[in-house]
């Protein structure tokens, strides 16, 4: 290699540095919950004592549902809230229900009004504004039996439960939340698997709730097995938030279980790097050995995860505990989640902002869903300047300009 290459390789491996270093500045203030796991040791401690209940209660997911925190009480000794909220918590709850795991409160971080844990978790007041819709993907217009949802050709959605580890503040189904916890009765799941197994064009099947892992294991057993029994069904998907907010759900039991229906996937919803605790890691490498690929469908979410550098750890952190980036979806504009709405150009600006500067594995599909049941249409970044019939031209990820041949062989 001649001196001048060399020199010219030198500089651009220094401009390649370059283009990081304002992420590699600022990654370390970005905490997981693996990183600030001390701090939610800490909370961990407080909650056992003030529900007076062990370690090996904590583990158990069974207790955790049954001591989730579902009105005010107990929240300003456990996280600092100050009193104003505290009201509020009660009067929005009467609207909106409100729950939160055990496990899920230890991991928001007392006394700090920006944590991105408590903004997903703790009724804010701004949820009684009445800007949005309670269903503005129109789910009711295309239900059939009561618990499928159909909008494409080859697959559709089965809803089996509206119970949750924690009811996120931004829910899309606020409206199915209810009063009471409800897992559907196994009549109407056997209505939704008949109708999987008279149009055998559904080769594609979502279960989701709710929380799909809400349901018992011997429910899942069941069904997984009855749709696994119909040949036109290729893959079985299962929608669940409990690696994040409730990962002492996800035991070797439900992990043999679901391995034995492969080909399984599993989609689940980290919306910021403190979500990364160790127990959720240990939750997805339980459903990763057991042969399960994982996707992570985050929602960009105002004062969450709105910022470059956020999803850019989260999802450096996520292919660590073996779960791929699979969507930023845009918010939908659900009846009180304005708080959470986003503009567009923001989502385009995180998503061009990982380009390049992370590997492809990291870098998610930016999704809009139509209004009334339109369906996930992508958007991404203009790359493509210029479409000829000889020529086309784009640019790249560090805004050069390029041209590739656009013509066939003759």
């Amino acid at each position: 290699m001649t001196y001048s290459n060399n020199v010219a390789l030198n500089h651009r491996f220094e401009q390649l540095k370059g283009e990081i270093d304002d992420y590699e500045a600022i990654k370390s203030q970005i905490m997981t919950g693996v990183e600030d796991y001390e701090k939610i040791k800490y909370q961990k401690k407080k909650i056992l004592q003030y529900l007076n209940a062990t370690e090996k209660d904590y583990q158990d997911y069974h207790w955790q549902m049954n001591n989730r925190f579902t009105s005010s009480k107990g929240l300003a000794e456990l996280i600092s809230l100050p009193e104003q909220e505290v009201d509020h918590v009660n009067e929005i709850a009467e609207k909106y229900r409100f729950a939160i795991s055990p496990y899920y409160l230890s991991v928001i971080e007392p006394g700090n009004p920006e944590c991105p844990i408590k903004k997903q978790s703790i009724p804010s007041c701004i949820e009684l504004n009445e800007l949005g819709e309670l269903d503005p993907m129109n789910e009711k217009g295309h239900a059939i039996h009561d618990i499928i949802t159909r909008r494409y050709p080859d697959r559709l959605i089965i809803k089996i439960t509206n119970v949750c580890g924690m009811f996120c503040r931004f829910c899309q189904r606020r409206r199915l939340i209810g009063e009471n916890d409800t897992v559907v009765p196994r009549s109407k799941i056997e209505r939704a698997i008949h109708y999987v197994r008279e149009n055998k064009e559904i080769r594609d099947v979502l279960i989701t709730g709710g929380d799909a892992f809400m349901a018992s294991d011997e429910m899942l057993s069941w069904m997984l097995g009855e749709l696994r029994a119909i040949p036109h069904v290729e893959i079985i998907r299962l929608g669940s938030r409990t690696p994040v907010t409730l990962p002492q759900r996800i035991t070797k039991n439900l992990a043999n279980i679901l391995k034995r229906f492969h080909p399984i996937f599993v989609n689940t919803h980290f919306n910021h790097p403190r979500e990364i605790t160790p127990e959720a890691k240990q939750a997805c490498e339980i459903l990763a050995d057991a042969g399960i690929p994982l996707g992570n469908q985050m929602v960009l979410l105002n004062g969450v995860n709105n910022n470059k550098f956020v999803v850019r750890k989260l999802n450096q952190q996520l292919l660590t505990c073996r779960v791929k980036p699979y969507y930023i979806f845009h918010p939908k504009t659900v009846k009180g989640t304005s708080h959470f709405w986003v503009k567009i150009e923001e989502g385009l600006e995180i998503v061009e902002s990982l380009r390049g500067r992370t590997s492809g594995m990291a870098i998610p599909t930016y999704i809009i869903n139509g209004p009334k049941g339109l369906g996930k249409t992508p958007i991404m970044p203009n790359y493509l300047l210029c479409l000829g019939k000889e020529k086309a031209t784009f640019r790249n990820w560090q805004g050069e300009y390029f041209e590739v041949i656009n013509s066939e062989l003759e």
